[in-house]
């Protein structure tokens, strides 16, 4: 049976790209000819608790719903699941994967170099510190995040594959994106620990996501081999982009799904706009 989610972050109001999203990993799980329907669930990305609003959560279920969506209930909560990550983040620790980063962005970006635009990668200044000097940052209360040891973690796991339906078979490169945090200093995880957890604790058989989100797959394959999680198959689907060609953001608000309804906008011309 195929099982799909949906996992949007309460940070604004439901935008068209979104919406695209939703309906696309209904049509997955729900809509293909020749095969059973599968199951759909809806997860809320709420970790980021500086951000994230439950009136904007409250707004997402309501245009989720006029959209024609069903999902199962209780819907999960990631902020309702630190416990989850923790002992994830135990077991890496058991396995010596993941250190403490002390590092502020400001520092990176002084030590890193990226092309304008891209996020530098980390130049794992921290990896090697002594655990005395460890010990000694962490008793004088200097706040740090905990980092994936990608090179470490890729020799215990091996090589690795994943499958994106469009695309094909992929060789996982988690070096490509250095050693990635793990958990936030703020909120004891982070996007790439939560969602692979996530995932596989509710059974989800086929991630669908933004095209914009292929490259976090390498990192996600390498979580499942060192957790033993399951692994699903990926589909990334195309962006859905504004008239200059940019990505869609929730500040987008002429694109808002309440937006449209109130003028006049209905499901189904809604789905012949996407194309779905």
């Amino acid at each position: 049976m195929i099982v799909t989610r949906f996992a949007p972050s309460p940070t604004g109001l439901l935008h068209l790209g979104s919406a695209y999203s939703a309906l696309f990993a209904w049509d997955q799980a729900m809509n293909v000819p020749g095969r059973a329907k599968g199951r759909f669930l809806l997860r809320i990305e709420d970790i980021d608790t500086a951000r994230c609003r439950p009136e904007y959560e409250s707004a997402m279920r309501e245009d989720l719903a006029w959209l024609g969506l069903r999902w199962e209930e209780p819907v999960r909560r990631q902020s309702e699941h630190r416990a989850d990550y923790a002992a994830a983040l135990d077991r890496l620790k058991a396995k010596g994967v993941i250190y403490p980063c002390f590092c502020t962005r400001g520092d990176i970006a002084r030590l890193a170099s990226a092309p304008h635009g891209i996020e530098p990668i980390y130049p794992g200044t921290c990896r090697g510190l002594a655990a005395d000097e460890i010990a000694r940052r962490q008793a004088q209360g200097q706040p740090f995040a905990l980092r994936l040891d990608s090179a470490k973690a890729a020799a215990l796991t091996g090589p690795l594959e994943w499958r994106d339906r469009d695309r094909g078979v992929f060789t996982a490169d988690p070096a490509s994106h250095g050693d990635v945090v793990l958990a936030r200093k703020d909120i004891g995880t982070s996007y790439h620990l939560a969602v692979t957890l996530d995932d596989h604790l509710q059974g989800v058989t086929l991630v669908t996501r933004g095209e914009d989100l292929l490259p976090a797959t390498h990192i996600h394959r390498l979580l499942q081999a060192l957790l033993d999680l399951n692994v699903p198959e990926w589909r990334h689907h195309p962006l859905i982009r504004d008239d200059e060609g940019g990505r869609l953001a929730k500040r987008t608000q002429a694109l808002a799904i309440r937006n449209m309804r109130e003028s006049g906008e209905t499901p189904e011309s809604l789905r012949a706009r996407l194309g779905l």
